[in-house]
């Protein structure tokens, strides 16, 4: 996974603002009380602070890997 699909991800899942804020802002204990943005900046895997992020926010597994054809950005 590529931090441009985390982005676009976070952005489907989550809103643009809300996702940004949840990058900045919401401390993860999953990932050694990081923040997503953190973690990404200390070589995390892209994968595994996705995962995290989600666990957090409680979202559903069938929500988290796909975003329908035609929603995903040009």
């Amino acid at each position: 996974m590529r931090r441009s699909e985390f982005t676009e991800l976070a952005d489907h899942v989550f809103g643009p603002a809300l996702a940004r804020a949840y990058a900045r802002d919401l401390v993860l204990e999953d990932l050694g009380g990081m923040t997503a943005e953190q973690a990404l900046e200390h070589g995390r895997p892209v994968r595994s602070v996705w995962t995290a992020l989600c666990d957090a926010m409680e979202v559903p597994e069938s929500d988290r890997w796909e975003i329908p054809p035609a929603q995903r950005a040009h």
